[in-house]
């Protein structure tokens, strides 16, 4: 059942412009404009290098978050999850069924992003292994606060704030943006976040090749856990 509900998941963000708009052309266009011009100080090295791995994140807070917060709040609203409650399709398959539906989409998305990048002039470092572990950590993050708003919130409501933390997180997250330009307070709080923890790990491994960083991990782990385990908790069907 799960599977089943996963594909079709999968397919119905392929046929959905919006969603190919918010997962693949922004990030694309953000990596290709900050890449090829200095509208942004982003300290010594090449600047695919820094951009590259953010992008990376973004992209997997674009679809595991933002767009599937949106999508399945509107799946709520129109009736689609009431029809699916009825079925022997637990909330726990459902939640299980859209994050691998977000994992097979940021699967296209980092083939993407990484073709467009290496055309720029990347080069990466690290552990592919490593990089999967963080992507598969953000991606549970990120997917469990997403079902969590829009198993929750109003349809409406659930459009505003999740372009709102999509918007937020973009501007302080450390993806285009590098964090040591905030305030060492300010830093450290910012580094809490899960596209900081997401985007400075894919970092750390990709421009710098170290190993699978510890305190991003944790970060993400957590978040991971607390979004999951809410979302499975208080999810609603109408």
């Amino acid at each position: 059942m799960i599977a089943s509900q996963a594909g079709y998941e999968f397919r119905a963000v392929l046929r959905n412009g919006e969603q190919l708009l918010l997962t693949l052309i922004i990030p694309v266009v953000l990596l290709a404009l900050f890449s090829a011009t200095s509208l942004l100080d982003l300290g010594a090295g090449r600047r695919v290098d820094f951009l590259a791995p953010g992008i990376l994140a973004l992209a997997v807070m674009s679809t595991a978050f933002t767009g599937q917060a949106i999508g399945t709040g509107f799946e709520r609203r129109y009736g689609v999850l009431k029809r699916l409650g009825a079925t022997p399709l637990p909330r726990g398959g459902l939640i299980g069924a859209k994050t691998l539906s977000v994992v097979a989409v940021e699967a296209v998305q980092a083939a993407v992003v990484c073709a467009v990048a290496l055309a720029l002039g990347w080069h990466p470092h690290g552990d592919p292994g490593s990089v999967v572990v963080l992507l598969l950590l953000g991606t549970a993050a990120f997917s469990g606060f997403g079902l969590l708003m829009a198993g929750t919130l109003r349809a409406e409501a659930t459009l505003a704030a999740a372009n709102l933390v999509y918007i937020l997180l973009l501007a302080v997250g450390g993806v285009v943006f590098p964090l040591d330009k905030f305030p060492g307070p300010v830093r450290d709080v910012l580094e809490l976040l899960p596209i900081s923890a997401l985007a400075e790990g894919l970092r750390d491994v990709l421009q710098h090749g170290a190993a699978l960083p510890g305190k991003p991990l944790l970060v993400l782990a957590v978040w991971a856990a607390a979004g999951l385990a809410l979302a499975a908790r208080f999810f609603k069907w109408e």
